[in-house]
């Protein structure tokens, strides 16, 4: 908006005959469009609520809408003071078919603006769909910007897709490029590219790719309907460089601001161009409902929202977590958290509680002393049976028959040189070698074995 000169002094409730032509903007800018640039209503509802006396700046009641706001006056609509005009914004959607591209409708049908999330700001259409069209319908709040894309002279290029009932060829088609007059209406020059036919009782049906640079009222289906084929289903594929692309009906989203200043940049004022990289609106949108059903309308509006961050608990207070399971699985037993406090860890538990049956009595250990009622070692005094045979070397007595004499062995006799002399090791005293004796053993006084705790795992 361009501010008003000092010397000039505004007054919003000026007669236009003496205070300078409406349609100069360094005047200023008429309240119609500026309370429509800021999303309060279009410009014909803003003279009705002119009409209505619902409309003020500074204070002073509008009576007439043929008023200019400047920069820094105070405009309200029923008290409320109107927030500032945002930069152009722009989105894509998948119009289905359905809904009615108006944002009233007499007949009181679902239209697309009721489908769309209530986060987007008010959005006017970039040209219009029939209710059976569907396709890409470019949405922005640039009420200038809207007009600009949809004159014929930007020569962007529109591209649809159209199944038709009938029957005709190429050469037929390519006589539209040259144009065609129907009703005294005149049709600029038309590309139309007949892709497959697909055969019908009674008929068949045709897919025909059109491409065109105007988008006059149902231009594609009068101009079809001429060459004896009915339209029965049509698609927008393009409008300029901006593509269906993978957007599913009823999907919406955003462009962002650094594509707007690539592509849109001569078309949109320095002072409404947007800055940044990333578009307000993240991610796309899907509708709740199908379009057009009774669950439509304001229904049907939704848009994706962030994961909700972790609330945080005040000391002593507690919350039940909420389970997050897959169909068919147990439903696991709800935790008590306590804010402050950590939960208690139980042990483990052993095999013995998963075992069946009389559980085995735990074994008690003591270092140095042995269990009750067991003894290591040597029995206990008064333990050993009637019948039992003495330990110890063999009593004295008549030898047993099959008894073999005991002799020493010649390893250990006697040296006939020196008295007391032991002969030399692994030889006998004739000098023949002879195996060496086994150290004898030493016996050790009998006891309890020591406790040395479990085995460690190799």
């Amino acid at each position: 908006m361009t501010s008003i000169p000092p010397s000039t002094p505004h007054d919003p409730l000026y007669d236009p005959g003496h205070d300078g032509d409406l349609d100069d903007p360094s005047t200023g800018e008429r309240v119609a469009k500026a309370l429509a640039r800021a999303g309060v209503a279009s410009r014909r509802e803003v003279e009705r609520l002119i009409e209505a006396g619902r409309v003020a700046i500074n204070g002073k009641v509008l009576t007439t809408p043929a008023v200019k706001v400047g920069p820094g006056d105070f405009l309200t609509v029923d008290g409320k003071l109107v927030a500032e005009r945002e930069p152009t914004r722009l989105f894509r959607y998948h119009k289905p078919t359905g809904l009615m591209t108006t944002h009233n409708d007499p007949k009181e049908r679902p239209t697309v603006f009721q489908a769309l999330p209530r986060e987007l700001p008010r959005l006017i259409s970039v040209g219009r769909l029939d209710l059976n069209s569907e396709g890409l319908l470019l949405l922005t709040n640039d009420g200038e910007l809207s007009r600009k894309l949809e004159a014929p002279s930007n020569g962007w290029v529109r591209r649809y897709r159209v199944r038709a009932f009938g029957n005709t060829d190429q050469a037929r088609l390519d006589r539209l490029k040259d144009g065609v007059t129907i009703e005294g209406v005149r049709y600029g020059s038309i590309e139309a590219k007949l892709d497959k036919a697909q055969d019908k009782v009674g008929g068949k049906n045709i897919w025909i790719t059109i491409s065109l640079t105007e988008g006059k009222n149902r231009e594609i289906r009068r101009v079809l309907e001429h060459l004896d084929l009915k339209v029965n289903r049509l698609i927008r594929l393009s409008y300029g460089p901006f593509a269906l692309a993978t957007l599913m009906p009823g999907q919406v989203e955003e462009v962002g601001p650094r594509v707007i200043r690539e592509l849109l940049g001569e078309l949109i004022a320095p002072e409404d161009m947007p800055v940044g990289d990333k578009p307000q609106f993240l991610g796309v949108a899907d509708p709740l409902h199908a379009p057009g059903t009774a669950k439509g309308g304001e229904l049907q509006r939704r848009a994706i929202k962030s994961a909700p961050l972790p609330k945080v608990l005040e000391p002593g207070e507690r919350t039940l977590e909420k389970p997050v399971y897959k169909a068919g699985w147990a439903k696991p037993k709800k935790k008590v958290v306590i804010a402050g406090v950590k939960p208690i860890k139980r042990a483990p538990k052993s095999i013995e509680t998963k075992m069946i049956g009389p559980k085995p009595e735990p074994k008690t250990w003591s270092a140095g002393k042995p269990a009750a009622g067991k003894t290591f070692g040597a029995k206990a005094a008064g333990s050993a049976r009637a019948d039992a045979k003495p330990f110890g070397p063999r009593a004295a007595g008549p030898a047993r028959a099959g008894d073999k004499p005991f002799a020493k062995s010649p390893a250990f006799a006697k040296s006939p040189g020196k008295p007391g002399a032991k002969p030399a090791a692994g030889k006998a005293a004739d000098g023949k070698p002879t195996r060496s004796a086994p150290p004898a053993f030493e016996t050790k006084a009998a006891g309890p074995r020591p406790y040395k705790g479990p085995k460690k795992p190799r």
